[in-house]
């Protein structure tokens, strides 16, 4: 079962596929993190950074 690794919450499958990394690690959910601000945050605990 997916879930955040941050908070722990479960997050669905399709989530998962759309906010999470290579290895379908989801680091931000809407348990955790403000709705708009979930990629951001993502980025930044998982230590990466965007890409100009």
């Amino acid at each position: 079962m997916p879930h955040c690794t941050h908070c722990d919450g479960h997050v669905s499958q399709r989530f998962t596929t759309v906010f999470g990394d290579a290895n379908s690690r989801v680091f931000a959910c809407p348990n955790c993190s403000a709705n708009d601000g979930i990629v951001d945050v993502s980025r930044s605990r998982a230590g990466l950074r965007w890409r100009a």
